[in-house]
C-alpha cells in the first residue's frame, strides 16, 4: 500500500490535507480529506453574555463573517422573541445579498475558476487570479477587483466593517441609511449587477463553450448522488436570509421541510474522532448508513449547487433565466456534477445583485423606526440563515439573565463533510490509474474538494478528548514497517 498525501489542499479558507492510499497496482483502494486543525468554537462562546454573539461569531470565519453576524442576530431576534422593524429587515437583506455577492466573488475568480480559465493541468504557479487575467485580459482583471470593492465597500457602510459588522442585534439593526448613502449603494449595487452578468458571459465562453470542460462537469468522477438541502421562501425559490428549510433526495423529490427552530428533530451529528475533527450532520429521516452515497444515505450536501437543486427557482428574472439554463444544459433536475457548484455560484452572484437593486432601490430602506426593542426573558433560540457555503445554524441556551450555557453551530463545511469525503474518494479512483501521477492528477483530485468552497475554520467542532495522532514508520525503501494510532476508521 502506497500513501500520497496533498498537504496542503490550496485555494481555500483554513487547512486541510488528502490522503490518498494506492493499491499494488497504483490504483486508489481510498482517499481521505482530513481537517488536521481545531478551533472548538462553541466552547469559547460559553459564559458570554447572547447579546454579544453577532459581534464574537464574526471571528469564526474572515472570510464569511456576515452570515455568522446575522445568524447571530437571528438567534436574538428568536431568543428575545422580538421581529424586526420593516426597514431594519430590508437593511439586514440588503447587507445580507451584499455578503453573498462578495464572497461569491471572491472564491470563484480567485480560488475556483483558475481551474477552468488557466487549465487543471496547468503549472501549479499559474493556477491564481494574476495568471487569469495574463489569459484573459486586464480588462478583466479590473472589473473582478472593481466590483468586489463595491461590495466591500457597500458592506462597510452598512454594517460599520467588511470583516467584523457591527450593525445586527436583536429586533433590528444599530444604525439606518441615510437617503445619500441608499443613493450610492443603488448605484454601486447596479453596477454589480452589469458585472455579474459579465461573469456569467466569461464562464460562459471559457468554460461553457469547451465541449472537453463540459465533458469534465459531467464526466462520472465529478458525478455524486446525494441529498440536497436549502432555504426556500413560500414559492419554494431560492432566499439566502429567511425561509423554510427543505431536503431533496437524489431523484429531486422532497424528503422533509422543517422551521429552522425545529432542525435537531431532523439532522443528526456523527462523530468520527479517530481521524477529522469535523463531524457529519445527516438526516433522521433516513438514517446514518455511514459516508455512502444515493438514495439510502443519510449524507446530504448544501450549498449554491445544493441551494438550487433543493428549490423549484430563483426569485429574480435574470437569475431564474440561468437556472433553467443550468438544469437544461446539464441533463434536467437535480444536478449531481461536483463542478456544477461553479455555475452554480455565478447564478447566485446574478441573483444576489438582482436583490442588490430591488432593495437598494427602495426609498422606503431609509424610512421609520430600524429596531424593536425586546421585552421578553431570553431562553433558547435558533438562527438559520444561507452563507455562501451553505445552510448555517446557531443555536444558543442561556440562563434567565441571558448569559450563554450551552452553543451549537453546524456551519455548511461540516454539513458538506460526507460528500466532500465522498468526491474527494471519487475524484482520486477516477483520475488515477496505475499508479501515474502528476500535479494536473493531483489538481483535478483537489478540484473535487474545491468547488464546495470549504471552510475548514468554520468547521472544525469535534472535540474527542484526546489529539488525535497517529504515528508511521517507513523503511529506506518507502515501506511502512510500523504504524501507531488510533487508526483510520475502517468503516467509512
Amino acid at each position: 500500500m502506497k500513501k500520497i498525501e496533498i498537504n496542503p489542499v490550496t485555494r481555500l479558507e483554513g487547512h486541510a490535507k488528502i490522503a490518498i492510499f494506492l493499491n499494488d497496482e497504483g490504483n486508489v483502494e481510498n482517499a481521505y480529506f482530513q481537517a488536521p486543525e481545531l478551533r472548538g468554537f462553541e466552547r469559547f462562546c460559553q459564559g458570554r453574555n447572547a447579546e454579544e454573539m453577532p459581534r464574537i461569531t464574526t471571528s469564526i470565519c474572515g472570510v464569511c463573517p456576515v452570515a455568522h453576524h446575522m445568524a447571530g442576530a437571528k438567534v436574538l431576534d428568536d431568543l428575545y422573541n422580538v421581529e424586526p422593524t420593516p426597514t431594519g429587515e430590508k437593511i439586514r437583506k440588503l447587507m445580507y445579498n451584499t455578503y453573498i455577492f462578495s464572497d461569491h466573488v471572491l472564491h470563484f475568480f480567485y480560488l475556483g475558476a483558475p481551474d477552468f480559465y488557466v487549465g487543471p493541468d496547468a503549472d501549479p504557479a499559474k493556477r491564481n487570479l494574476l495568471d487569469m487575467i495574463e489569459k484573459v485580459g486586464l480588462d478583466f482583471g479590473k472589473k473582478v477587483i472593481k466590483h468586489r470593492s463595491y461590495s466591500q465597500n457597500i458592506l462597510k457602510t452598512i454594517g460599520g466593517d467588511p470583516i467584523q459588522p457591527v450593525n445586527c442585534m436583536a429586533g433590528g439593526v444599530t444604525k439606518g441609511l441615510s437617503g445619500v448613502e441608499r443613493q450610492d449603494i443603488e448605484k454601486k449595487a447596479g453596477e454589480c449587477l452589469e458585472f455579474a452578468k459579465f461573469a456569467l458571459k466569461t464562464f460562459n465562453d471559457v468554460v461553457l463553450e469547451n465541449e472537453d470542460y463540459v465533458e469534465l462537469i459531467k464526466s462520472d468522477p465529478y458525478t455524486l448522488d446525494t441529498h440536497y438541502m436549502g432555504l426556500v421562501d413560500e414559492n419554494d425559490h431560492v432566499n439566502f436570509y429567511d425561509g423554510i428549510v427543505r431536503a431533496v433526495d437524489t431523484s429531486g423529490d422532497e424528503i422533509v421541510r422543517f422551521e429552522g427552530q425545529n432542525y435537531l428533530d431532523h439532522i443528526a451529528e456523527k462523530v468520527h474522532d479517530s481521524w477529522t475533527y469535523l463531524k457529519f450532520p445527516y438526516l433522521k429521516e433516513k438514517g446514518w448508513k455511514g459516508i455512502e452515497s444515493g438514495g439510502e444515505s443519510g449524507i446530504y450536501r448544501v450549498g449554491p449547487l445544493a441551494r438550487l437543486n433543493a428549490a423549484e427557482g430563483m426569485a429574480t428574472p435574470l437569475a431564474q433565466e440561468e437556472y433553467g439554463r443550468m438544469f437544461e444544459v446539464l441533463g434536467g433536475k437535480p444536478v449531481h456534477a461536483t463542478l456544477a457548484y461553479h455555475w452554480a455560484r455565478l447564478i447566485e452572484v446574478l441573483f444576489a445583485a438582482e436583490r442588490m437593486v430591488e432593495l437598494a432601490s427602495d426609498e422606503d430602506i431609509t424610512r421609520g423606526e430600524i429596531r424593536n426593542i425586546p421585552e421578553e426573558s431570553p431562553d433558547e433560540g435558533v438562527g438559520v440563515v444561507e452563507a455562501a457555503r451553505g445552510t448555517l445554524i446557531h443555536h444558543y441556551k442561556t440562563n434567565e439573565r441571558g448569559v450563554l450555557e450551552d452553543v451549537n453551530v453546524i456551519v455548511p463545511t461540516t454539513q458538506n463533510n460526507g460528500g466532500i469525503c465522498m468526491a474527494v474518494e471519487k475524484a482520486a479512483k477516477g483520475v488515477i490509474s496505475g499508479g501515474e501521477i502528476d500535479q494536473g492528477t493531483l489538481n483535478r483530485v483537489e478540484m473535487a474538494f474545491r468547488t464546495h468552497d470549504p471552510c475548514i475554520a468554520c468547521a472544525t467542532h469535534s472535540l474527542p478528548g484526546s489529539m488525535p495522532l497517529e504515528v508511521l514508520v517507513y523503511d529506506s525503501e518507502q515501506n511502512e514497517i510500523a504504524r501507531s494510532s488510533k487508526g483510520l476508521d475502517a468503516g467509512r
